[in-house]
């Protein structure tokens, strides 16, 4: 039996643990794994694969009607069309490329990516890792109906990359980590034009022209000094309704509107340090105050000034992709790992994905091969040669064969390979590839994890034993 202090005592350290476990950079991928296997289960089990699909498929939609004179009364639904499962894939994803494409600017202005040096090596194993997949999934249903799956291994999930390596402690280069980081930034960016270009309908280029003419005023506002959080948040939720009914899909409305987010903040270093020396000072001063109320007052005061004033000195993008990231990570991905990766198993032949045929080819081998093949193949291939021809600088203390390992654990897709998979194949006479398509994507990603983390620690532990018989 606890004791009162003992309840206490083992509630804060139940609560600790947890801050530390969502601290952890592992803890995103643990959650995502978890999910995913509630999804197969809810997707499977007799007593809940019914209400599981039909939930995701429950029409959300409002329906509305004007006028009384049925010659001229309008009807309709709005949005058009949304189900639990697209409230997730377009409108709760569109938070997830948001915050991507915030990551992505930040990188473009003051990381990574930040100049031709720094970019050249990332973004040219970026780039070859999405076009090797690509044409292995081509050798294998170039000339079938599935072709239009290409895009589906050309993904890397960042999540699941940055968490294994973390795992791996200081067996990966400092540098290396550096550069899967960068490198998926850059995957990401390749992956969101790939579904602008490739996996959207033939765009409404009226409606498209109006969230561009409205993109176009938020540009000029964020150049004129508007800081206000709302002045972009009102306009954010118009341009995604009018992606949403354009045709492009609507979550790349999320990645145009992070771009035009304010990074410069609105006080500048010497204002802040002088504002904060103020603040101090007052902070200082009211300890002298006898009353202990208007002592506290003034304290608490300041404490809001200067919660106003660190607001203020850090840019609204930082604000909002530090603000954001826990609820990406613990909260949407993993709604979207359970509304996505529940496949319903009608037969051990779901998990045969090398079948093949003359008509269909097989998206199982071109998903798999693409991702634990192709990847790590494209990546360091591509590495390799704009280092050799002197367009880049290979990672700092790391060798060719350490960036092969790292290279692998771009081969795990999941999220981002799951999200075009959905979009590659239509759900009502191709359901079927879609769900060989996330069997592949599982197996493949989780053959690349193991694969990438094998070959670091076999490279690691072969790179000590020749410093110690040195």
């Amino acid at each position: 039996m606890f004791t009162k202090y003992g309840w206490v005592k083992h509630r804060y350290v139940l609560a600790e643990r947890g801050r530390n476990f969502l601290k952890a950079p592992w803890a995103g991928g643990v959650v995502l794994i978890l999910c995913v296997a509630v999804a197969m289960l809810l997707a499977n089990l007799p007593a809940t694969s019914d209400i599981y699909h039909d939930l995701l498929h429950m029409d959300l939609s409002i329906f509305y009607s004007t006028g009384h004179d049925a010659l001229h009364r309008v009807e309709g639904t709005f949005p058009r069309g949304m189900t639990v499962e697209k409230i997730i894939n377009d409108g709760l994803m569109v938070i997830f490329f948001f915050t991507v494409g915030l990551e992505i600017k930040r990188e473009i202005m003051h990381g990574q990516l930040s100049s031709p040096k720094k970019a050249a090596l990332p973004v040219i194993a970026a780039a070859g890792g999405m076009l090797f997949p690509a044409l292995i999934y081509t050798l294998f249903n170039g000339s079938t109906g599935v072709a239009h799956g290409w895009g589906i291994p050309t993904a890397t999930d960042i999540a699941f990359a940055i968490g294994i390596m973390s795992l791996l402690g200081d067996r990966v280069p400092i540098s290396l980590k550096v550069f899967l980081t960068a490198l998926a930034i850059a995957d990401d960016l390749g992956a969101i034009l790939v579904i602008a270009f490739f996996y959207g309908e033939a765009p409404n280029m009226a409606l498209l022209g109006i969230a561009v003419l409205i993109m176009v005023a938020v540009y000029y506002m964020n150049r004129m000094g508007e800081k206000r959080m709302f002045a972009y948040m009102v306009p954010a939720v118009v341009i995604w309704v009018l992606f949403y009914y354009s045709g492009i899909h609507a979550t790349i409305s999320g990645v145009a509107m992070a771009m035009l987010i304010p990074s410069r903040p609105r006080y500048n270093k010497a204002y802040f340090l002088h504002k904060a020396d103020m603040i101090e000072k007052s902070i200082l001063a009211s300890t002298q105050i006898e009353d202990h109320e208007e002592a506290e007052e003034v304290y608490r005061y300041n404490l809001r000034r200067m919660k106003q004033l660190s607001d203020g000195s850090a840019g609204m993008s930082h604000r909002l992709e530090y603000a954001l990231s826990p609820y990406v990570t613990f909260l949407i991905m993993p709604v979207f790992a359970l509304a996505n990766a529940g496949v319903k198993i009608e037969s051990l032949e779901y998990f045969d994905i090398f079948q093949y045929s003359a008509e269909w080819g097989s998206v199982g081998m071109g998903i798999f091969f693409g991702l634990l093949v192709g990847k790590p193949l494209g990546i360091w291939l591509t590495s390799l040669i704009a280092v050799k021809c002197g367009i880049a600088e290979r990672p700092a203390g790391a060798s060719w064969k350490m960036l092969l390992a790292v290279a692998c654990l771009g081969g795990i897709g999941f999220t981002m390979s799951i999200f075009v998979d959905s979009l590659a194949f239509d759900k009502q006479t191709h359901a079927e590839f879609i769900d060989k398509g996330k069997i592949a994507i599982l197996m493949g990603s989780a053959c690349a994890a193991l694969l990438g983390s094998a070959l670091i620690i076999l490279f690691s532990r072969r790179g000590a034993k020749k410093h110690v018989d040195r």
